[in-house]
């Protein structure tokens, strides 16, 4: 799979994973509710999941969704473009 999350994408989800991830966990550590009962319980395990897959996929800037819908907030194919040599490189001059 290519890389396909960059730019702001990318930022946000390295910003956004780790707060969903010490929410989530506070939560079930019982430091703070979300929720009253199975309801709060079940909020801040999906808080902690969905924290822990941005965090991956902004790291990794690979994302399975993203690849499925077709976005590519990347922009690597531009710069791959740019940086195949031509014809003459790598001759002497």
């Amino acid at each position: 799979m290519q890389k396909n999350v960059g730019g702001y994408d990318r930022i946000a989800r390295l910003v956004v994973g780790p707060l969903l991830i010490v929410a989530g966990a506070a939560a079930l550590g019982g430091m703070f509710t979300i929720a009253a009962g199975t309801l709060g319980l079940v909020v801040a395990g999906v808080a902690l999941l969905v924290g822990a897959v941005f965090l991956a996929t902004g790291i990794t800037q690979k994302c399975p969704l993203n690849d499925a819908l077709g976005i590519d907030t990347f922009g690597g194919e531009a710069e791959r473009e740019t940086e195949t040599p031509g014809k003459d490189a790598g001759r002497p001059s």
